[in-house]
């Protein structure tokens, strides 16, 4: 199982995330492409940084909403949608192009990745995007306790799909993360989120947050870098993985 970040989300003189910290631990770099976070030179210089770590390079498009860090939902029509992830991807890719390496997969960043799973349309835009880009690219997109309709949609835009897990939030029943706003949405344990993070692994059951049994399907694991206490966690899962192996 791999390990992803979202990552590259300074911007201009403000600094966002232990990018440096955490690089070295992680197998795909989901990058963000401007509109959330990340601007040219923070975008050119993550992905220096991945290629000098041998780090899968990842597109991570969102809502334009800088203010907002593209948390909010934004009443986009479809074609801007595809539109828009476009932009962002093609941006991406020509900086990595520029450095000798290239794109594997997009990630929606925040608002725009929950409305993927929520809203048909909305991941029918992002998959037509995906599937006219010149580039074969793959989605990496939540599991949930059932990625039926997700693997079809996939399929039928000519799409891959690679199911992503958190190991520090918490789930509900269906297999979807619990909302931010949730008390005991986000873990603050190290041991929790390890904990999780190798039930993941090892293809065990994890305990949603109203305490039933969930079994998800997981290729990439999403750690987060953003203070010192999870670069630390990220690092103990990156050794309990080792381990497991």
């Amino acid at each position: 199982m791999r390990l992803n970040c979202d990552i590259g989300e300074s911007f201009g003189a403000w600094t966002m995330g232990l990018d440096a910290e955490v690089m070295p631990l992680i197998d795909q770099a989901n990058i963000a492409c401007g509109f959330h976070a990340g601007d040219p030179v923070v975008m050119q210089n993550t992905v220096r940084l991945a290629l000098a770590h041998g780090v899968t390079l990842g597109a991570h498009p969102a809502y334009p909403d800088l203010q907002g860090f593209g948390r909010r939902s934004m009443a986009c029509r479809p074609e801007e949608i595809e539109a828009l992830v476009l932009y962002q991807v093609g941006a991406l890719q020509h900086i990595a192009a520029a450095e000798g390496g290239t794109l594997a997969y997009v990630k929606p960043h925040g608002a725009l990745y929950n409305d993927m799973m929520r809203d048909p349309a909305v991941l029918s835009a992002i998959l037509t995007a995906l599937e006219r880009s010149p580039l074969p690219l793959a989605l990496m997109a939540m599991s949930t306790a059932n990625n039926d309709n997700l693997r079809q949609q996939c399929a039928q835009h000519g799409v891959p799909v690679l199911l992503e897990a958190f190991a520090d939030r918490a789930y509900d029943r269906t297999g979807f993360i619990v909302s931010r706003n949730t008390p005991g949405a986000v873990y603050e344990d190290a041991g929790a989120i390890v904990q999780q993070a190798k039930a993941f692994a090892a293809g065990q059951p994890i305990q949603s947050l109203c305490g039933q049994p969930l079994q998800l399907e997981v290729d990439t694991l999403c750690v987060h870098g953003d203070n010192p206490g999870s670069v630390q966690a990220v690092k103990a899962i990156r050794a309990a993985l080792e381990e497991l192996v």
